[in-house]
């Protein structure tokens, strides 16, 4: 509580202050004396984790667990930051953690400027670096565009059809690109854009077909080049865009040689499979036991929970424990196994 009303006043008193930013917050007093990182990404491909090219800035996390970022050398105009930490021994600490790839690291993305100041406070069960106050209302456009899908998420895997996944793709592309342009903030669409247009994503085979029919896209390059012009993200994005375009059309083209060549791997697939298959089970046995010993044995049951499709309700009512611990748990199997998703849990232990 003293805490909350420290960064409180810290916030009110920011007011007063021009053209120099502040981030500020609390993170655990297990971590004093850790290094912690604000990153400024210009490549909103590079949006996942961290990356040694985009940290900015360093400060030391004091023995009450509190960090602060501040000064007058960021942008003007608003850009998009991250904030993280690895919660792991100094005497274990190497470029992987400059990473992201630690499996304790804690992160932040968010939308700032140089005159913003931003509080980030614990949460529920004392997580950290999960939301935000500041005096930029733009500032939590992440975190708002992260819970909406977390809904699809839920949507996803409630009924796991193939059915049900091509309706919820199409319907879900068009709530998050909606949601974006409703934000104002083409920031916050290249957000959405890197993840709609994800290969590895349901929704990348919409994604090429709306390409070549909605004029969204454009839409979104006469924002960006007149918000933040001559900007990198910008070129990145309209380079990007006119490239798949392109693709697209090809691949609808009516001598296109894709069904060709698709053909031909497949052939070469089908050759394979049986070697492949057996190799497969023993390489998937020595990982799935592999990743079981990296868990807790509470989080060996919640894997257990989502192996037999259950939602986080289902798995609170079942182990008798809050939503919010489960989804702290979930959480933790995310990075300690390397994955994002429930499938890909499913795929490593099933």
């Amino acid at each position: 509580m003293i805490q909350k009303i420290i960064l409180i006043v810290s916030f009110v008193l920011s007011f007063n202050c021009y053209s120099q930013y502040r981030f500020e917050g609390y993170l655990s007093e297990t971590v004093n004396g850790t290094d912690i990182y604000l990153s400024i990404i210009e490549d909103y491909r590079k949006l996942s984790r961290p990356y040694l090219e985009q940290i900015i800035k360093k400060a030391e996390i004091d023995s009450s667990g509190y960090f602060k970022f501040e000064g007058d050398n960021l942008s003007l105009e608003n850009r998009i930051y991250r904030i993280h930490v690895d919660e792991c021994s100094q005497n274990s600490f190497d470029s992987s953690h400059f990473l992201g790839q630690c499996q304790n690291t804690q992160s932040i993305l968010f939308i700032a400027n140089n005159s913003d100041t931003i509080v980030f406070p614990t949460s529920f069960d004392n997580e950290v670096l999960c939301e935000l106050t500041s005096t930029n209302i733009k500032s939590d456009a992440f975190l708002q565009i992260d819970a909406l899908k977390e809904e699809m998420a839920f949507e996803f895997y409630e009924f796991p059809s193939e059915a049900s996944r091509k309706l919820n793709s199409k319907k879900w592309f068009k709530i998050l690109q909606d949601f974006g342009e409703n934000l104002n903030e083409p920031l916050a669409e290249l957000y959405i854009f890197d993840f709609l247009s994800d290969k590895r994503n349901e929704t990348y085979s919409h994604y090429l077909k709306d390409l070549s029919k909605n004029e969204y896209y454009s839409d979104l390059g006469g924002r960006l080049e007149a918000i933040y012009p001559n900007t990198n993200f910008t070129e990145l994005y309209l380079t990007d865009v006119s490239s798949d375009r392109s693709m697209a059309l090809q691949g609808n083209a009516p001598n296109s040689p894709w069904p060709w060549i698709l053909g031909t791997l497949l052939f070469f697939s089908l050759a394979c499979n049986a070697y492949l298959i057996r190799r497969h089970r023993s390489l998937k046995k020595n990982r799935k036991n592999e990743a079981l010993g990296k868990l807790t044995a509470q989080e060996q049951k919640i894997a257990d929970e989502i192996l037999k499709d259950k939602t986080n309700k289902e798995i609170a009512a079942d182990l008798f424990v809050s939503l919010s611990t489960v989804k702290t748990h979930i959480n933790n199997l995310y990075k300690k196994l390397n994955v994002s998703s429930r499938d890909e849990i499913k795929q490593l232990l099933g």
